[in-house]
């Protein structure tokens, strides 16, 4: 048993990888039902929603725990990472510019160094750096043509989403939150501005039809709710670094969705950065088995029942 939940985080991040890059291909089709910042909203609210409904039918309640850290998570993991990232949509649409979000990994080891303590060491730098230089390959800041502006818009979603991380890692080292709970919490709280820009921002009308609220419903469910939950798990068994570099599958699975989907062709840029990342997480998921290795979990003695005490 200690073996399947050491391998948790893994599953966790093959199912997130793998929703998060296909909700790419979904986020274009959605586009064309409902304006940006409409689709934003309405996919956070769904998310709040369920969220909620989960927590009634486990019987737990919807608790806030820490408002002030739980306020911040919400308002920058949710809220200015959804707006920003929608703001470099709208000013750059849904090209490149849009995948600058992956930049992430670089803030948060940044930021983790100085502000958790955590740091990369020896070894690790080979599967930071292939992570790192296969994502330059696949944004590929020298063929892009989007405004800088909107290139900006990127950046700032990038580092919204690495100071949410940080916060996450903070608040649970601080004190013991359920991880479902905060992911509720915070989806309620970044919801709120979505919501009031959704209704400033003039935007056509959503056009509601069953081939959007399908996307939508999936989008809200398993993009949203399902993948932030998933995200704060990871976050609550790794270092942040290692859990933001890991999470670069998502464009990868977000390339080659699209390619298949749309019939567009691979440049060889991509290619090379799709097998650096994939050697970088490889790498990444070997050092963690070697670490597993030299640091076995010890299971408890049994107790006179024959049950672990």
């Amino acid at each position: 048993m200690n073996a399947y939940r050491r391998w948790l985080p893994l599953l966790a991040l093959v199912v997130l990888s793998l929703t998060w890059g296909y909700t790419w291909v979904l986020a274009k089709q959605g586009l064309a039902h409902a304006a940006p910042f409409a689709f934003a909203a309405e996919r956070c609210i769904g998310a709040a929603l369920a969220l909620v409904v989960v927590l009634r039918l486990l019987g737990k309640p919807l608790q806030l725990v820490a408002p002030g850290q739980t306020l911040a998570i919400g308002l920058t993991q949710v809220a200015g990472f959804m707006v920003f990232q929608t703001w470099a949509l709208v000013e750059g649409g849904p090209g490149k510019t849009a995948v600058l979000i992956f930049t992430m990994p670089i803030w948060t080891l940044l930021l983790a160094w100085p502000i958790l303590g955590e740091r990369v060491r020896g070894k690790q730098w080979l599967a930071a750096g292939s992570t790192l230089a296969g994502l330059l390959l696949i944004i590929a800041p020298w063929d892009m043509h989007s405004s800088l502006f909107s290139k900006f818009l990127g950046l700032m979603a990038a580092l919204c989403w690495a100071v949410g991380t940080i916060l996450i890692k903070r608040l649970r080292g601080a004190q013991p939150v359920d991880l479902l709970v905060l992911t509720t919490w915070q989806m309620i709280i970044g919801a709120v501005p979505l919501t009031l820009l959704a209704l400033v921002v003039p935007e056509h009308p959503t056009d509601w039809n069953l081939s959007y609220v399908g996307i939508l419903m999936f989008m809200s469910v398993a993009s949203t709710a399902l993948c932030w939950w998933l995200w704060i798990y990871i976050l609550d068994r790794v270092p942040a670094w290692e859990a933001s570099l890991s999470v670069l599958g998502t464009p990868v699975v977000a390339i080659l969705s699209s390619r298949l989907t749309f019939g567009e062709a691979f440049q060889a840029s991509e290619v090379a950065g799709i097998l650096l990342i994939g050697g970088g997480l490889a790498l990444l998921s070997f050092f963690g088995w070697l670490a597993s290795k030299r640091n076995p979990i010890v299971v408890p003695a049994a107790g006179p029942e024959g049950k672990n005490p």
